[in-house]
């Protein structure tokens, strides 16, 4: 496939929407435009945003536009920004997102040409797959990834609250360099790939926690967070990850529904349901073979 430009031009709705590479200078114009997308629709639909201020989304891109291992674009119209979208390079599975785009804006392309970007940046390096996790109660987010070839794989719960309660037989620390390999064999097991990248960067930021069972390492999460993704032998090993977080930081963890012991499980410690949400992929997919968390991105 020939490689993906930097920049992409396209006339649509008599307006002209040009697709170049993010840089970290636009992060702050992105952030705005995603907390005020992403707090319209949640308000629209009744549901409480997922950020509280614009510092936290213009982090959150900010991180993504200077890291070597995401690619990152915006959508620029009349020389405005006007949205943006991501896509993690991290692991054998890229994920994408967030997409958002000015609520504002009355070009209903923007999304889909956004998406398109990173996409054909997943084929240029040869994915294996594509994933990501929508809102489940925003129809034409649902609508345009399942047109872009995108399938529904799990219902997911947004869930909050806390716990703080370490089942008894389990020692939670934090992930280690040394551990990054039994995390990585453990994540195979249960999905048929490693997400080596994203665990490493959550290891040196000192986030990644495991748990160990008998002196051995049973589950890790990258975070007990939002944007974090945990893996474990069984839905015990999982629980005691959960029980022993102090917070689920950003607006909560996300449970597979169709895992109902654990749902019924998180429901039973008085863990509340924010939102639905729905993880779709593209490409390559494995059901797993274990008890997981996935993070926003995947």
């Amino acid at each position: 496939m020939a490689r993906q430009p930097t920049s992409i031009t396209e006339t649509t709705e008599s307006k002209t929407v040009a697709i170049r590479r993010a840089t970290p200078a636009d992060a702050e114009a992105c952030g705005r435009i995603c907390f005020q997308a992403f707090t319209t629709l949640s308000k629209r639909h009744n549901f409480p945003p997922d950020y509280s201020t614009p510092e936290i989304p213009t982090h959150v891109l900010s991180t993504m536009f200077s890291h070597p291992s995401f690619f990152c674009v915006v959508a620029e119209q009349d020389g405005k920004i006007i949205g943006s979208n991501c896509l993690d390079l991290r692991t054998p599975i890229a994920g994408v997102g967030p997409v958002t785009i000015d609520p504002d804006s009355q070009n209903r392309s923007v999304g889909r040409q956004l998406m398109q970007a990173v996409m054909a940046r997943a084929m240029e390096r040869n994915f294996a797959g594509v994933r990501l996790v929508q809102a489940a109660y925003h129809n034409r987010s649902l609508s345009l990834y399942t047109k872009l070839g995108f399938v529904v794989r799990e219902p997911l719960a947004c869930m909050q609250g806390s716990i703080q309660n370490t089942p008894p037989g389990y020692h939670i620390r934090s992930a280690q360099p040394s551990d990054i390999g039994y995390c990585n064999d453990l994540c195979t097991r249960v999905h048929g790939h490693d997400r080596d990248g994203e665990l490493r960067d959550a290891v040196q930021q000192g986030t990644a926690v495991l748990a160990e069972s008998q002196g051995r390492i049973t589950a890790y999460a990258s975070s007990i967070a939002f944007f974090g993704h945990a893996v474990g032998e069984s839905n015990q090993d999982l629980q005691a990850l959960i029980s022993a977080a102090t917070a689920f930081l950003g607006p909560g963890i996300l449970v597979p529904t169709r895992n109902a012991a654990l749902f019924r499980w998180c429901l039973g410690k008085g863990l509340r349901v924010v939102q639905p949400m729905t993880l779709m992929t593209l490409g390559l997919y494995n059901e797993p073979a274990g008890a997981y968390l996935p993070s926003i991105l995947f």
